[in-house]
């Protein structure tokens, strides 16, 4: 099928898959016209990074658990690690936006949010410059 068909059934965009291809995470067969030729398992891996990547894991986490799946004597381990990495990440990046959001919120509300100049957002944003 070609990369349009192959867009639709893996919910990637044909921008994506060419990407992930160019990253070596998926292969696509070459016709004597050049496009591009993707069969059922080339769907399944489509749709397996496309499910990565909805759970926010980054390329090399998508390269590492593509490679456990083919791998059929994996230990499961491997895979819970690579999770839990990536939950532990998460939680982190989640408390900085929180921190984020408290800092934004203060300075908001001290902020008139009137007519005048002076604004306590922008002298802060001034300060850490």
């Amino acid at each position: 099928m070609n990369i349009g068909e192959a867009a639709r059934l893996s919910g990637l965009s044909a921008k994506m898959i060419r990407h992930y291809e160019t990253q070596g995470l998926v292969a696509s067969r070459r016709l004597e016209n050049g496009y591009r030729d993707y069969a059922a398992p080339d769907i399944a891996v489509l749709r397996f990074i496309r499910h990565a990547r909805d759970l926010a894991f980054p390329l090399e986490d998508v390269r590492r658990l593509l490679a456990l799946w083919r791998d059929r004597n994996r230990a499961s381990a491997d895979v819970r690690r690579i999770a839990l990495d990536h939950v532990a990440a998460l939680e982190a990046k989640a408390e900085a936006m929180q921190r984020m959001a408290h800092s934004l919120r203060h300075l908001a509300a001290h902020c008139h949010g009137d007519g005048r100049p002076d604004c306590p957002i922008l002298e802060e944003l001034e300060r850490q410059a």
